[in-house]
């Protein structure tokens, strides 16, 4: 049986390259780092460290153990986590996947509802764009983006939020700017600011629809994400577009124009894994995210008469 103090002792050797480095890391005597080495490599019958210069490198195996035992201390620092959950009487926690948009937001408001409701629970939040392909490293509540209606895996339950219309947003001097709406090929020659950086679900709807226009855009800026696209669009260099959601908040000199014929639509869901979907935080959290869509819903501007000035709005 490896002793887990050792392994811990050993990591720390290799991280930081020498015996001196290890015991100043841990507070401990350069003695003391030595004892634990030396009682490893005893219990292991292998040789794990080697000098090199004025320190230590890990050999073949001593890589492999190192490797293995990140795993191990891992395990145990979550183990350790839980105990320390159960000993203050936190009642354990909730781990909610969502993608950025909808964390900017709504997440907010959700995390708000529960640390209220729930002052004991622990909110483990992921940001993620994919849906994970084994059901036991998926989280108990995740934000999810379909092109199509959901389909729920076995042991898991999709809740619909909200269809997100994607918006063309163009620099306030842009010759689209006053129009109340544009069809998605008038885009066709602009140079467009890319920013998805994922590729993922969002991305693809967008293309296809682009697609079903006669047409693919031409990235001539790539940025990562949408704050950073919108920057772009208000230092004039060009257009983006994106889901309404992300223009919560757009740059002073940017203005959101509507896109038709057609319209790329992404739907916004919420998954649930089933063993969890009564438990009353849970609830809350779907309660809150319910109410976040139906906002964003009705804040939404109806589209305006034929005719009218088209007001500046920030969807």
């Amino acid at each position: 049986m490896l002793d887990v103090h050792r392994l811990r002792v050993f990591r720390s050797v290799v991280a930081s390259g020498s015996v001196t480095a290890a015991a100043s890391n841990l507070g401990y005597t350069s003695s003391a780092v030595s004892q634990h080495l030396t009682a490893l490599q005893r219990e292991t019958g292998l040789t794990l460290l080697v000098k090199a210069g004025r320190g230590l490198r890990p050999t073949a195996a001593g890589l492999a153990l190192a490797k293995e035992a990140d795993g191990v201390l891992e395990r145990l620092g979550a183990a350790e986590t839980l105990v320390s959950d159960l000993r203050e009487g936190r009642t354990g926690s909730l781990r909610i996947g969502y993608f950025g948009s909808v964390g900017a937001s709504w997440l907010p408001d959700v995390v708000r509802r529960l640390t209220t409701d729930f002052p004991g629970l622990r909110l483990d939040l992921e940001l993620r764009d994919d849906i994970p392909d084994q059901p036991e490293q998926r989280p108990d509540l995740q934000l999810v983006v379909m092109m199509a209606e959901y389909t729920s895996a076995a042991g898991f339950t999709a809740h619909h939020l909200l269809d997100d219309s994607y918006v063309a947003v163009v620099p306030a001097r842009h010759r689209f700017a006053g129009k109340e709406e544009i069809e998605l090929a008038d885009l066709a020659d602009e140079p467009w600011i890319d920013n998805d950086f994922a590729r993922g679900w969002c991305r693809r709807k967008l293309l296809e629809a682009c697609a079903a226009a006669g047409f693919s855009p031409t990235f001539h800026v790539e940025a990562h994400d949408y704050p950073t696209a919108l920057a772009f669009v208000d230092a004039g260099i060009g257009p983006t577009v994106l889901p309404e959601l992300g223009t919560i908040s757009l740059p002073p000199n940017t203005v959101p124009v509507r896109i038709v014929r057609p319209t790329p639509v992404r739907s916004v869901y919420v998954v649930v894994a089933d063993p969890v979907a009564d438990a009353p935080p849970v609830r809350a959290a779907i309660d809150e995210l319910r109410r976040a869509a139906a906002r964003e819903a009705a804040r939404r501007t109806p589209p305006l008469e034929h005719g009218t000035t088209p007001a500046r709005r920030h969807p």
